[in-house]
């Protein structure tokens, strides 16, 4: 590759893309534009914004006490709230007699008074029907509160009597019977007690489930009761208190107080009911504060821990706190759309102006022209981003220098963050924009159109969006795992060294981050490379699509094997169909089904199932589709032998990267567990072993990898086959053992052309891991003879899991060392499938492809 040429499309590129007003527009003018006028906007909605008042009706207003008030004029005291406007933010309307030379009086017309007091008439009739069924819910929950009461002193008593019948056991027998006899009763009376207070509860439904109905009919937000007498209990209380005549087994000094009727539902409601709430806790607290006065108590009472909170954020570690959760989200949202239109115009765009023969003509070889192109979206990707974030920057930081209050002056100054936070934005935007731009170069490669090439990278960014959402939860750290996912890692590593917290410790994250987020760019950029040389794919002609043609299509022009884009099409509805099977299989474990039973349902029901039906419905040989042919004994014997030297190396290998995953979900770990527990071991092993090395290997080796491999490119096909075997697993641990096992598992249905040695090597893996696991779980102890002597050099028995000493995973790697090269030595006999003849003109050019030489492993 010449560098020159590279040099000349670059600048070829940029040229063209500066021309473009459209491009121009969106990557310079519109993020210099964008923030100010959002922040124009914004302070202009809060100089208009006013809050409509909520609507709070209080019925039996005349039994609230008059010390200290909860009302005050025709509103709820503002001494009751924390900032004294939310009480002007609701509207209160109560039963009390209006009086004439109260605030309506200050009215400036006749009409407005008259207004008022008929809306409040109106209110106060929709509310009244609600007094009668909340009385009722009052009076049973009063009920439920005193047999609750009554029933934790039996509690108390039946201990009481046990404790007595023990003593008197070993003494007097009569004293014994008669304790029982007490026991016995306490028991009658406390179940005769619990099933009376279990129909109160019945009861309250219905009587809720109306209260429900007759609010839903009022334009309340919310409506609070104040039970007949309120004002005179709590006298009655306070009395007591005074003359030190309180008792607290006295019933009568129980009551309820007022009911609050709210719909959380409703986002006005739900506003309105916790500022009510927080009011009347304060105004709680100050009739708790007279009670404490009377009994001559000092107020602290109420607070024995009396906490003293201290906040030490400084002004710029607000402002880094800001940054830390904007700029990640920001760089990854425009890193992407920055690439998203000159990717298309670059590629797509070409096809559409008819440039792309010229293009092809000139002295620079593909791979410089899409290097070329592949740095002039970077370019504009890294542009696009870097002045958001500027444009973005300096507005916030404009806005806070004038915020005199309010939520803007909470975050801090919004000073920028160090040098040495920027200088690490603009270091790991380099993979990113890296990676969004050979991602976008090569599905608009792919793309016939420009509007072809938008619906490619709709998902994309989509994709991108929601693993933005995932990282701005405040819950979710940078960990060995994230830290080498695609856009998660910068994303988690960016926020961790923006964060005021964040130190040098997340550093140790920034080698596999950076050198991860490269590897997958420059894969992206392999495949836009990969895309760009496929004469099929640069001159693909526009056609329409029609679902009935379509359909006929794959049910009369069969091949011998799947196409690619079948086995893709069959991967994907594998994974739907688990998606859809998690409620079930979620009930099925409720419910105590059967989970083995069930796993071997789901194996041959979901995994099976689609590609048998699919080999039979869309291939003219199902026979070579899924390898159905017997193979030699020399591979049957590689592939019983692999297992027993890939099992210790692979267990060790999990074992050893414990810390780097993150831990199992609890109910995937009880799944897990039946492997391990007491259940009959040839049912553990018809569900572990014997169904999925079926039903998984007629899937993922018999049909998507016959699919794959039609394209006669043997490594991607065992690549992709071996990733999506992985990704079917779900569980990252899994995802990582079930695809390294996917690559020998292709090898060995790619060079025996059969699916047999692949069957009995998926079956004695998976069996080994069974009997491997049941021995810690059993509790078995290892025989004697290899818990002594030479055998303690090979294994050895820790916290119940049996452990693989160094010199059997030497053993254990030589041994699968000389079994793979021999898989994969150049000149071994493969027995692949031999390529499908080419199809006539018309047909799909993932067809056309297929009638290319076979290509040998290795």
């Amino acid at each position: 590759m010449t560098w020159r040429n590279v040099r000349l499309i670059l600048l070829r590129e940029v040229r063209d893309q500066s021309r473009d007003r459209r491009t121009l527009f969106m990557i310079a003018i519109l993020p210099l534009l964008l923030y100010p006028g959002l922040g124009i906007g914004m302070v202009q909605m809060t100089v208009l914004f006013s809050e409509q008042p909520r609507t709070v009706v209080v019925l039996g207003a005349e039994h609230l006490p008059s010390d200290p008030p909860l009302l005050q004029g025709d509103g709820i005291n503002p001494a009751w709230f924390e900032d004294e406007s939310d009480a002007r933010t609701l509207a209160v309307v109560t039963d009390l007699p209006r009086s004439p030379n109260g605030d309506d009086a200050e009215d400036p017309a006749d009409s407005g008074r008259d207004q008022a007091a008929a809306r409040a008439a109106a209110l106060l009739a929709e509310a009244r029907p609600m007094r009668a069924p909340v009385r009722e819910r009052q009076a049973i929950r009063e009920n439920i509160s005193r047999a609750e009461k009554s029933l934790s002193e039996l509690e108390d008593r039946r201990a009481a009597a046990e404790q007595a019948r023990r003593a008197a056991a070993e003494q007097d027998a009569e004293a014994t019977r008669v304790h029982e006899g007490e026991v016995e009763r306490i028991k009658r009376e406390m179940a005769e007690l619990s099933g009376r207070i279990q129909g109160w509860k019945k009861d309250l439904d219905p009587i809720e489930e109306k209260i429900s109905e007759l609010f839903a009919k009022t334009g309340i937000q919310v409506l609070i009761v104040v039970p007949d007498g309120f004002q005179q209990k709590i006298a009655h209380v306070n009395e007591k208190l005074k003359r030190r005549t309180l008792d607290a087994a006295d019933e009568e000094d129980y009551y309820s107080g007022p009911t609050s009727i709210a719909n959380r539902a409703d986002e006005k409601s739900l506003i309105a009911y916790t500022r009510v709430k927080k009011a009347i806790e304060r105004w709680e607290r100050r009739i708790l504060e007279q009670r404490l006065s009377y009994a001559d108590l000092p107020s602290t009472v109420a607070m024995p821990v009396n906490a003293d909170p201290i906040d030490v954020a400084r002004k710029e570690q607000l402002s880094a706190n800001v940054w830390s959760k904007l700029f990640p989200a920001l760089l990854i949202i425009m890193a992407v759309t920055g690439a998203f239109y000159p990717a298309v115009d670059l590629a797509a765009g070409e096809k559409e102006r008819g440039t792309m023969e010229t293009l092809l003509i000139c002295p620079a070889s593909r791979t410089e022209i899409v290097v070329g192109k592949f740095l002039t979206v970077m370019l504009f990707s890294m542009s696009t981003a870097l002045l958001n974030l500027l444009s973005m920057g300096l507005t916030g930081k404009y806005m806070a220098s004038m915020a005199g209050g309010g939520a803007i002056s909470r975050m801090g100054d919004l000073t920028f963050p160090g040098f040495g936070s920027l200088a690490w934005v603009i270091v790991l935007l380099i993979p990113l924009a890296a990676l969004f731009s050979a991602l976008c170069l090569a599905l608009a490669t792919f793309a016939r159109s420009s509007k072809e090439g938008q619906y490619y990278l709709t998902p994309l960014l989509m994709v991108t969006l929601g693993l933005t959402v995932f990282c701005l939860s405040p819950g979710i750290e940078i960990t060995p795992f994230y830290s080498i996912m695609p856009i998660v890692g910068p994303a988690l590593l960016l926020r961790e060294l923006l964060a005021p917290s964040g130190g040098s410790q997340p550093l140790i994250y920034a080698i596999p981050v950076l050198a991860t987020s490269i590897g997958y760019s420059l894969l992206a950029l392999w495949w836009a490379i990969d895309q760009f040389a496929r004469e099929d794919v640069l001159f693909r002609e526009a056609e329409r699509f029609e679902l009935g043609l379509w359909i006929r299509h794959l049910l009369r022009d069969k091949d011998p094997v799947p196409s690619f884009t079948e086995a893709g099409f069959c991967f994907v509805l594998i994974m739907l169909l688990q998606f859809a099977a998690f409620k079930i299989l979620h009930a099925a474990t409720v419910a105590g089904v059967d989970m083995l039973r069930l796993m071997m349902i789901q194996q041959l029901v979901i995994i099976a199932t689609p590609a048998l039906l699919m080999g039979v419905m869309l291939t003219t040989s199902p026979r070579r589709t899924f390898r159905l042919r017997m193979p030699s004994l020399g591979m049957l014997a590689i592939a019983a032998a692999l297992p027993f030297v890939l099992h210790p190396l692979s267990f060790e290998l999990q074992a050893s990267l414990s810390w780097f995953f993150p831990p199992l979900p609890a109910e995937i770990a009880r799944t897990l567990k039946l492997a391990t527990g007491n259940a009959s071991l040839w049912l553990v092993l018809l569900a572990f072993a014997v169904a999925p090395a079926i039903c998984e290997e007629v899937a993922f080796r018999g049909f998507i990898l016959s699919g794959f491999h039609s394209t006669r490119r043997t490594w991607l096909a065992l690549a992709l086959s071996s990733l999506t075997f992985g990704v079917m697993h779900m569980i990252p641990q899994q995802v990582f053992n079930a695809s390294l096992l996917g690559l020998v598992l292709g090898l060995i249905a790619l060079r025996s052309g059969s699916l047999v040695p692949a069957i009995l090597f998926h079956f004695l893996f998976n069996a080994l891991a069974v009997l491997h696991g049941r021995v810690g779980a059993e509790g078995a102890a290892l025989p004697d003879w290899l818990q002594e002597g030479p055998a303690t050099w090979f294994v050895r028995l820790s916290h119940q899991t049996v452990r693989y000493q160094w010199p059997t995973l030497v053993l254990a790697a030589l041994a699968a060392i000389v079994l793979l090269r021999i898989l994969v030595k150049p000149g071994t006999r493969a027995d692949e499938a031999p390529a499908p003849p080419v199809p006539p003109a018309g047909a799909s050019d993932a067809r056309r492809t297929a009638g290319k030489p076979p290509v040998a492993v290795g």
